[in-house]
C-alpha cells in the first residue's frame, strides 16, 4: 500500500478501475466524509462545545435524543442536500424521508444514516460513530417515496461508518473489499491506512449484552453457554467477552481482529424482530462484514437478503467471523 493516499485519490482510482463507481457516487461519498469530519470536531469538543446531555426530545423509536444526535443529523442533511447527487435521505432520527428541496438539483441516489450510533456513550467519553448506506433510486419513478428506500441490503452501492474514538476512522466499501481511512487532523483529510480488510474465520471473542440472558431464545443461550464453558466444554477453547454498547465500536473491533457480535431477538418485546434498525445499522454493517470475509444473519437468513417492509424496521443481528456466525445460525435451524 502506498503511503498518504487520500480518500479522494482512493475514490478517483476506484472510479477509474473498471468504472467501479460513477463520478456522482464518488462525490457523494466525499461529502459524507466531510460531514463526518464536522461531527468528529463536535464530538471532540465535548463539554467545551456545550454538546453533551439530552435534548429533551425523543426520536421515532421513542428513544431519548442527545444533543449530539440532533447536531449530527443536521450536519449530514445540510452537507448533502445541495450537491445534486441525492434524491432523498432517511435517518434513524427522523419519522419519514427527507426530500432534497426543489431549489437544489435532484440526483439518483438515496442516502440513509444513523447519525450518531452509541448515543448512550456520548457523555462517558466512549467511542461512538456514524453509519451510512447508499442505494440507487429505482428507475422509472418520477418522484421519490418511502417505498423507494425499501430495497434489500444486497442492492447497496456504498456503505460505511466513521468511528469517533482515540482516532477518527472512516471505514468504507463500494463492493470491492473494505478500506479504512484515518483522519489526519493536521492536514484535515482522511488517509488510507488499511486495504482489503479481512476478518478471521474463527475467533475466541464474542460481544453480547449478558444482562439480557434470561430473555434470549434457546439457540442463543446454547451458543453462549458453550462459549462460557471454555476449554472444558464442547468448544474446547476459552472465549473472551466484549460489549461496548456502541455497534460502530463493536463492529470496528471485529473488522480489526475478528469476533462475533450478537444483538438477538428476545422475549421482552416478542412482537419485534429485534432491536437494531435494518436500514440504518444492520444492512450497511452486514455488507462491510461480508466484504471483509465475514458473515451476517438474523439467525435464520442472510441479512442482506431481507426485503424491508418499512423504513424503521428492526432486525435481529448476528455478524462477524464466518464460522461462528454459521454455528449460531445452524443452532436456530435446530442443527
Amino acid at each position: 500500500m502506498s503511503h498518504n493516499i487520500s480518500l479522494t485519490r482512493y475514490l478517483v482510482e476506484q472510479q477509474r478501475m473498471d468504472g467501479h463507481i460513477p463520478p456522482e457516487l464518488r462525490l457523494l461519498l466525499e461529502v459524507v466524509a466531510r460531514a463526518c469530519k464536522s461531527i468528529s470536531q463536535a464530538v471532540n469538543k465535548g463539554a467545551l462545545g456545550g454538546v453533551l446531555g439530552t435534548a429533551g426530545s425523543e426520536n421515532v423509536q421513542g428513544e431519548v435524543q442527545k444533543k449530539l444526535d440532533i447536531i449530527a443529523n443536521e450536519v449530514l442533511i445540510e452537507a448533502n442536500e445541495w450537491g445534486g447527487h441525492l434524491a432523498a435521505m432517511a435517518s434513524e432520527e427522523m419519522d419519514s424521508i427527507y426530500l432534497v428541496p426543489n431549489r437544489y438539483p435532484q440526483g439518483e441516489y438515496l442516502l440513509m444514516f444513523d447519525p450518531l450510533d452509541g448515543s448512550s456513550n456520548i457523555d462517558v467519553n466512549v467511542s461512538i460513530g456514524t453509519i451510512f448506506s447508499v442505494l440507487k433510486k429505482p428507475e422509472g419513478h418520477a418522484g421519490v417515496g418511502e417505498k423507494d428506500f425499501l430495497q434489500p441490503g444486497s442492492q447497496q452501492v456504498a456503505a460505511g461508518y466513521c468511528v469517533y474514538g482515540p482516532q477518527t476512522t472512516l471505514v468504507l466499501t463500494v463492493g470491492d473489499g473494505v478500506a479504512m481511512f484515518t483522519l489526519d487532523r493536521e492536514q484535515g483529510s482522511f488517509v488510507l491506512t488499511e486495504e482489503n480488510v479481512q476478518i478471521p474465520e474463527d475467533t475466541q471473542e464474542f460481544a453480547i449484552n449478558m444482562s439480557n440472558m434470561r430473555h434470549w431464545d434457546a439457540p442463543v443461550k446454547r451458543y453462549i453457554d458453550e462459549c462460557l464453558q471454555g476449554k472444558e466444554g464442547p468448544r474446547g477453547k476459552d472465549f473472551n467477552m466484549r460489549w461496548i454498547a456502541s455497534m460502530v465500536a463493536d463492529v470496528h473491533r471485529i473488522l480489526t481482529r475478528g469476533g462475533v457480535f450478537m444483538y438477538p431477538w428476545d422475549k421482552r418485546e416478542p412482537e419485534k424482530a429485534g432491536k437494531l434498525r435494518l436500514m440504518y445499522e444492520a444492512n450497511p454493517m452486514s455488507w462491510l462484514v461480508e466484504q471483509a470475509g465475514g458473515a451476517a444473519t438474523n439467525g435464520r437468513q442472510r441479512i442482506l437478503d431481507i426485503q424491508p417492509g418499512k423504513l424503521h424496521e428492526r432486525v435481529s443481528v448476528i455478524l462477524g467471523s464466518k464460522n461462528e456466525v454459521e454455528r449460531v445460525t445452524a443452532y436456530h435451524s435446530g442443527l
